[in-house]
């Protein structure tokens, strides 16, 4: 298996679109909700879109059977990079809470362990459903604060991260 990166950058605007701060031309035929033929420089392409997150501004992509995982940057990214602070919109998670009532059933964590993110930490049995509670970034565990059997309310914290 092959891994390139690619670091170019592609502006849509007005007057059209720049690779690296240079005008290009492509033909862009959408096939269906996912899929594209693009034909720059006298070369054909198949493009289909694979996943996209919003939320983490990524697409993956499969181009002629390549898979590309790209990074999206709106405005307000450009903006924060700009200002030197790109990193100001990741924000610290520094504890868990249960997302609804419940009954602590799995504790899979203690004080001192390193997480990584989707870790599973605690199962909370709820409405007769058992909910395994995910870490949501990579992080340490600082104290636990409650046990299993514990009854918990929507909102409780039930593990601080440092």
């Amino acid at each position: 298996m092959y891994q390139t990166t690619h670091n170019q950058t592609i502006d849509f605007t007005a007057e059209g679109p720049t690779l690296n701060g240079e005008p290009f031309a492509w033909d862009l035929v959408k096939l269906n909700d996912r899929m594209f033929h693009i034909i720059r420089n006298d070369q054909s392409f198949t493009a289909e879109v694979l996943d996209l997150n919003a939320a983490d501004k990524t697409v993956r992509l499969s181009v002629n059977g390549h898979i590309h995982d790209i990074k999206l940057k709106d405005r307000f990214d450009l903006l924060l990079e700009k200002m030197g602070i790109a990193n100001a919109a990741t924000a610290k998670v520094s504890n868990l809470k249960a997302p609804m009532p419940g009954l602590v059933v799995g504790i899979n964590v203690q004080p001192g362990d390193v997480v990584r993110k989707g870790d599973s930490l605690f199962i909370l049995e709820a409405m007769k459903m058992e909910n395994v509670l995910k870490a949501p970034t990579d992080a340490t565990i600082k104290t636990i604060r409650s046990q299993t059997g514990d009854r918990v309310e929507k909102g409780q914290v039930l593990v601080e991260f440092v």
